[in-house]
């Protein structure tokens, strides 16, 4: 059976899983505690949305391991303080072995706080979770080729985001932001995080 048609599978506590959340540690934790359970408030969004950007064309390995770089270097991703950031900021961050040393993803974030300052507190969240589908409407995918890559909703957010000004916001990082902070349950039907996300 390929990874795409397998279901959840036991991990080494016994329990099933996604079959990406079986191995490394990291990823159990992160698969376990935090992927598709809901995220609110407009910095902790804009955060997810800045590391779902930095992923594009890498493992999300490698941003989970560096996530506390990229919230040193990113002043803990409140939007206030990332919208000050001047270009000698963007070239200091060029020399930063913490993160992911992208040009263009770097300006991405910093042009991305400030599009989101021009929101009213609040507002990006709800713009954000106005996009989540009904839930009752999506059934529980069984095995991993279930899963889409994007959706019509993760299209009209990243369509949105756009034009507020975000930057690095196609619907497959839109989706896999969806994804992550629980605007969808994306947990395999018989896995152990189901129903706790």
């Amino acid at each position: 059976m390929s990874g795409a048609e397998s279901g959840a599978l036991p991990g080494t506590d016994g329990l099933p899983r996604c079959p990406w959340g079986l191995s490394p540690e990291d990823y159990t934790a992160y698969h376990d505690t935090e992927w598709g359970r809901p995220v609110h408030g407009d910095d902790a969004l804009y955060e997810r949305l800045c590391l779902e950007a930095f992923q594009s064309g890498l493992s999300w390995l490698t941003i989970l391991r560096r996530r506390e770089g990229f919230r040193a270097a990113f002043a803990g991703f409140r939007i206030a303080e990332v919208a000050r950031f001047t270009e000698a900021d963007e070239e200091r961050l060029l020399t930063d072995t913490g993160i992911i040393r992208n040009r263009a993803k770097i300006r991405a974030t910093v042009a991305n706080a400030r599009a989101a300052e021009s929101f009213g507190e609040g507002e990006l969240d709800a713009l954000i979770w106005s996009y989540a589908p009904d839930a009752a409407s999506r059934p529980a995918p069984r095995a991993l080729g279930d899963v889409p890559a994007i959706t019509p909703e993760s299209t009209a957010l990243a369509k949105e985001l756009k034009r507020r000004g975000f930057r690095f916001v196609g619907p497959t990082t839109a989706y896999a932001l969806m994804q992550a902070c629980g605007l969808v349950n994306d947990h395999l039907a018989d896995c152990c995080a189901r129903h706790g996300a």
